[in-house]
């Protein structure tokens, strides 16, 4: 379909490529463009937060530094 055509109908166009599943090439001077192509079945995403709830576990404090503060370059005076 020329990208004028596509752009006068572009709705109905979109339509009819959801409901037929038959995808459609858009074509500037004869030359591809884009493909309109209908969309895949939905996937349904888990849960995110929490979802590793089971399978980790917090050993130690997580609020304290790493090392101690003495061995820091940027807090010992110069």
């Amino acid at each position: 379909m020329p990208i004028s055509e596509f752009k006068a109908r572009c709705l109905s166009v979109l339509e009819r490529v959801r409901r037929t599943g038959r995808p459609l090439r858009v074509t500037r001077y004869g030359r591809p463009v884009a493909d309109v192509v209908p969309v895949g079945p939905a996937v349904v995403e888990g849960r995110t937060l929490g979802s590793l709830k089971d399978d980790t576990t917090i050993l130690g404090d997580l609020i304290a530094p790493v090392v101690d503060s003495d061995a820091w370059a940027a807090l010992k005076p110069r």
